[in-house]
């Protein structure tokens, strides 16, 4: 498991850096919609004392913004390759834009959700469904959205999730959402790209 979820994460963060760093202004626009075998990532900040119980899940330190969050099977994993230029965004603009793609996805389900000034993420009663994160190189983005659908939250108990303590964390499953993850992930990226394509919108 260790090997197998290290691998798998570091190469897709290698793969969304070489994106990055080779691409032009007019090179399109990508968004990676992809799940990872179980691993911890810590942001830039990211403290140690929040891993409460080291386990067997490795614990990678990358390049996004936030503290520790965990990846594992059966949550969504949606990485944006964007250019903040071409589409005039500022980064919190882009954030309003990635918690506003999961609420609007929750609505389709009438759950209600909102998100959080002080701890970015998206919110359905209370708990946190949606953990977001992002690299700024060059004025583009990579890292995204991790929306938990159907998975094992065990995990997220050996954590302060995102830094904070006794934060609860749920899923779609938990929320009475039946959809396979395949499709909460299509409607997910859609939510985001109309949002996305909304210039007239900010948020």
């Amino acid at each position: 498991m260790k090997n197998k979820g290290m691998t798998g994460y570091l190469a897709a963060w290698q793969a969304m850096k070489d994106f990055t760093a080779q691409r032009t202004r007019e090179t399109p626009d990508e968004i990676w919609l992809l799940e990872h075998p179980p691993v911890y990532t810590q942001g830039i900040a990211g403290k140690p004392e929040h891993l409460l119980f080291p386990n067997d899940i490795p614990v990678i330190k990358t390049d996004r913004g936030g503290q520790i969050t965990y990846h594992g099977p059966g949550q969504i994993i949606l990485y944006l390759l964007l250019d903040l230029h071409r589409w005039q965004l500022t980064i919190r603009q882009l954030v309003r834009k990635m918690e506003g793609a999961v609420i609007d996805l929750l609505g389709e389900y009438n759950v209600a959700a909102q998100g959080s000034e002080d701890a970015p993420g998206v919110y359905a009663d209370g708990a946190k469904i949606a953990s977001l994160g992002l690299k700024i190189r060059r004025g583009a983005c990579y890292h995204g959205i991790a929306f938990n659908a159907d998975m094992d939250l065990a995990p997220f108990l050996a954590i302060n999730p995102c830094g904070y303590r006794g934060l609860r964390v749920t899923q779609a499953k938990d929320l009475g959402i039946t959809d396979s993850k395949e499709v909460l992930a299509a409607r997910l990226a859609q939510c985001f790209i109309a949002r996305l394509m909304n210039t007239q919108n900010k948020g």
